[in-house]
């Protein structure tokens, strides 16, 4: 399928629309937040950063949300404050993630890369599944997950998903998270079937931000004098998470992983093991004490 291309999408309306958005506070996350706003919805911000994150939500006349993703009482808190703040939730945009280096452990006890990057966003997803179905019984809601063509490297093994007993390289944590986010995603459409929620993951492209800094091996290109030559603008990036949140047709918004605006985007071959998706969000669902294993009530 040809990529759609940026100039072929339409710009929905987005007026009542209530939109959150994770790792809102730079990069493509907050090009999505200011063009959805300026498309009518009403954007809930999530950043790291108490600076960034404020500034965005003053531009955008709304309140930052504030949520560290390596402190899971943080995240819990955090559903707390959206679920006080918004009856209803029609699209949910887990962007928030990096790479991560030297190799460390939250205060939850587990990887950086895997809890910022997977177990974190699967809490905040669980935690919101009420609200989000409820508003799905009226208006058809999106859950997007950000992922990379990183995948590709990643390989997931349920007994060892901290990397205590293979090799840890800031690299690898960070692609098999990425597959991570793909796998929960396809999962996420099976055992939410029915309620009106469609759900993909997606690939940006090679974005010019500073995510990748603290690598020294991302860094040699996210650093490089030539860094805008060969890697795309937050604009460019943020043109798909923009897309799938909005202007995507629905019905194709069926679990799919997106390459930009191509479907079917290059996958591990894991991506399509239905065996290890369910058995990765039994694994998350222990390690985050969601205790949720489907979305039908």
């Amino acid at each position: 399928m040809v990529d759609a291309g940026e100039a072929a999408m339409t710009a929905q309306d987005m007026a009542e629309k209530v939109v959150v958005i994770t790792g809102a506070s730079s990069g493509i996350g907050a090009q999505a937040a200011r063009q959805l706003a300026a498309r009518g919805a009403t954007v809930v911000p999530i950043g790291r950063s108490v600076q960034r994150s404020t500034e965005l939500a003053r531009s955008l006349g709304v309140k930052p949300l504030i949520a560290d993703f390596a402190n899971l009482i943080e995240v819990r808190q955090l559903a707390d404050q959206i679920l006080a703040d918004h009856e209803r939730i029609d699209v949910l945009l887990n962007n928030a993630g990096g790479l991560f280096t030297p190799r460390s452990i939250t205060v939850d006890g587990y990887e950086t890369t895997l809890q910022v990057n997977h177990l974190a966003p699967f809490l905040l997803t669980n935690l919101l599944r009420e609200r989000l179905i409820a508003s799905a019984r009226t208006n058809p809601v999106r859950v997007i997950n950000t992922a990379s063509v990183a995948n590709l490297f990643g390989r997931i093994r349920l007994d060892d998903l901290d990397w205590e007993r293979r090799r840890w390289s800031a690299f690898r944590a960070y692609a098999t998270t990425k597959l991570m986010n793909i796998v929960f995603t396809r999962e996420l459409a099976r055992r939410w079937a029915g309620t009106n929620i469609a759900t993909a993951s997606f690939h940006p492209g090679g974005v010019a931000t500073n995510f990748a800094s603290s690598s020294w091996l991302a860094g040699l290109v996210y650093r490089s004098p030539l860094k805008n030559l060969l890697l795309i603008s937050a604009a460019q990036g943020a043109a798909p998470l923009i897309w799938l949140a909005s202007d995507a047709d629905s019905a194709a918004l069926d679990g799919t992983y997106y390459h930009r605006l191509r479907r079917n985007g290059p996958a591990s071959p894991q991506a399509n093991d239905a065996g290890l998706a369910a058995a990765l969000w039994e694994r998350s669902a222990q390690l985050t004490g969601t205790g949720i294993p489907s979305a039908k009530t």
